[in-house]
């Protein structure tokens, strides 16, 4: 018997891989979508015929109810949230309503409607902040110190608190930054690749970003996903790390973007103190050893093979033919 699946946030980079994922298992796929946070629906074009999409909002309780009522879900996804770092000092209160009260009343909810259902949640690694050690595993203290991590602790810790207190199969992925050719263009990656390929098509001629020397663990969204998908197939629920455990830096995604779009990075990016956050965290490095060891993941694409296929992606998006290889 197919299994239904129930996915908030099914519009964005991770909710449109793992929709293809779970249909490509056989699963029958829900997604919520709201008005009021539509980001279109091109992520979706591959599947938009095979997956049923709900109107709904986490912070409308009625429309959550009916949605899940109407699914009837074996597994929940939460992967709705304001997401952009920067962004979430704006408005504090919104990404908290959304991130972290958007979770209690999905959590409400399946405890009074759903109580058989597996839920899984979207813990970012920025809960960590500035960790306190390095790598970081699944034990290591939060220390959060922006609204959106702030926002994201509050729901980690939330997620936690259900499963104990009620019982019900709730887990938490603590993902690092996983990038694909659906990142969104705020994101310091797509940014870097979308200005090689329209710098190479003569569409821009420089790029100015912050502290190229700052260091982040980047995955391949697709593998990203699989984990959670293994996080609901065990007989217990628990929290993962999910990541590669290895960092590179900015300068050095920057190397290898416009190596492949056949430019020499020197001669266009721009360093401007002017951008660099004064709350950044610049160094975030994962340990997914009880990922690896309990749930049998392995990330399959490295660092140069990622960003290469998001350079390709822009460049045909851009029309410039078959880029140099790097």
């Amino acid at each position: 018997m197919s299994k239904t699946a129930f996915i908030t946030g099914i519009t964005g980079q991770d909710g449109s891989y793992l929709a293809e994922l779970l249909l490509s298992k056989g699963y029958r796929v829900f997604g919520l979508v709201s008005n009021k946070y539509n980001i279109g629906f091109d992520n979706l074009a591959a599947v938009k015929d095979k997956v049923e999409l709900l109107q709904g909002d986490l912070l409308d309780q009625k429309s959550l109810a009916k949605a899940l009522q109407t699914a009837k879900p074996d597994e929940i996804y939460n992967l709705a949230g304001l997401t952009f770092v920067p962004a979430s000092w704006d408005d504090p209160s919104l990404v908290f309503a959304i991130n972290a009260w958007g979770v209690s009343h999905l959590l409400m909810l399946i405890r009074n409607l759903l109580p058989q259902s597996k839920f899984y949640q979207a813990t970012s690694a920025k809960i960590f902040g500035r960790p306190v050690v390095s790598p970081q595993t699944e034990e290591t203290p939060l220390n959060p110190v922006d609204p959106y991590s702030v926002s994201k602790a509050a729901a980690h810790y939330l997620v936690r608190g259900f499963r104990e207190h009620f019982k019900l199969f709730a887990v938490s992925g603590i993902l690092y930054n996983h990038e694909s050719e659906r990142r969104g263009e705020e994101f310091v990656t797509r940014k870097i690749t979308l200005a090689a390929a329209k710098i190479k098509k003569g569409l821009a001629k420089e790029l100015s970003l912050g502290d190229l020397s700052a260091r982040q663990d980047w995955g391949y969204a697709p593998d990203y996903v699989e984990a959670m998908w293994l996080m609901l197939q065990q007989h217990a629920p628990d929290d993962y790390v999910i990541a590669t455990g290895e960092t590179h830096s900015v300068q050095a995604l920057i190397e290898v973007a416009f190596a492949r779009a056949g430019l020499d990075w020197r001669r266009h990016v721009v360093e401007d103190p002017e951008l660099k956050r004064p709350a950044e965290v610049d160094l975030l490095q994962g340990d997914a050893s009880k990922a690896k060891r309990v749930l049998g993941w392995q990330p399959k694409v490295g660092f140069r093979e990622l960003i290469d296929m998001m350079v390709d992606a822009d460049l045909r998006h851009y029309g410039k033919g078959s880029p140099k290889a790097g």
